[in-house]
């Protein structure tokens, strides 16, 4: 559910309220049933499912909706829209809950809806996200974020940092990663065969040779080259400024950014509605849509669950994709 002040419960309600997304897949959402009531009453939508409050109760043969009610919100009067100590504390228990089933193999795929970090920060939450939570909580080592939108699938180098913190975050290693492991992705989870990998500069025309920056020459330029060793068709650095045009033409499959907003602007420019967040190399498919919390509009119920179809419908599909890999 994520956090419950914000517009998770809502974007799920919407969601699983379309004929279309229930057809999909059973759901087993997590969280607060006097959050998703109260959610559900404001939303003004019907939705049929079944409250549990143990595992042993989930049964999807009467129902394809279940809602695992962990009762943390003890003040029935949830207060859209605000910052809490104790909604951030009940957002993290949510996902906590969510990796039992998945270790238990209860369940075979995650989606998440946003949490607020700050909120999370003040009940005692030490991670940047839930990227790095998951992959902690795994002991996943190399692992990256895909954020996909139309024709995009962008990839981090370096993600929730400030960007005075981004140069001295890339080295060969961490650049040379990130394009193997979407090289590995695009090919297990979107059934791209011979992926095409744009990896982008860092600095103003990818450095010109030294003068612009040291980073492109000395950094991304070998991270490239072990990857084409290795039998990667990875191209770059490549000018940032200029690439994306490239991809929305299709020239290439996937593009790795060197930082948050060098690849986070393009996509959200084509695509901010309908765009979600993948993780790659954790030992079990998460998506998320690629959204925040929304708090400014989260009394009002008017969010677009568009993003949060967009996600469950992909994490399916990857679903498939990777049980037809296994078998082979």
């Amino acid at each position: 559910m994520g956090y419950p002040a914000g517009i998770g419960p809502e974007v799920i309600i919407k969601s699983l309220a379309s004929p279309k997304i229930r057809r999909l897949a059973n759901f087993l959402i997590i969280g607060d049933r006097s959050v998703f009531e109260k959610a559900l009453l404001l939303s003004k939508v019907k939705l049929s499912y079944r409250v549990v409050l143990e595992e042993k109760h989930i049964d999807f043969k009467n129902n394809n909706i279940f809602l695992f009610d962990l009762d943390l919100i003890r003040n029935k009067n949830i207060k859209f829209g605000e910052i809490s100590k104790a909604y951030g504390k009940a957002s993290i228990e949510y996902l906590a809950k969510a990796m039992g089933l998945i270790k238990k193999q209860c369940v075979d795929l995650l989606i998440t809806a946003p949490i607020h970090k700050y909120a999370a920060e003040l009940a005692g939450f030490k991670y940047s996200g839930h990227t790095d939570y998951l992959a902690r909580k795994t002991n996943t080592t190399q692992y990256a974020m895909m954020l996909a939108g139309g024709v995009f699938k962008v990839i981090l180098a370096t993600a929730h940092i400030p960007i005075t913190k981004v140069s001295k975050s890339l080295s060969i290693n961490k650049v040379a990663d990130k394009i193997f492991i979407t090289n590995l992705y695009l090919r297990k989870y979107f059934n791209i065969t011979k992926p095409k990998i744009a990896v982008c500069g860092l600095n103003p025309h990818a450095g010109e040779d030294g003068t612009l920056g040291y980073e492109d020459k000395d950094i991304i330029l070998p991270a490239i080259k072990r990857a084409v060793k290795k039998g990667i068709n990875a191209i770059g650095p490549l000018v940032s400024d200029a690439v994306f045009y490239d991809i929305y033409r299709g020239s290439y499959d996937a593009v790795v950014c060197m930082y948050h907003d060098q690849g986070l602007i393009p996509l959200k420019m084509i695509a901010r509605d309908r765009a979600i967040n993948v993780t790659l190399g954790l030992p079990f498919i998460r998506i998320s849509p690629a959204h925040g919390t929304a708090l400014d509009i989260s009394k009002r119920f008017i969010a677009d669950p568009t993003s949060m179809k967009e996600a469950i419908t992909t994490a399916i599909q990857i679903f498939k994709n990777k049980k037809t890999l296994l078998k082979c």
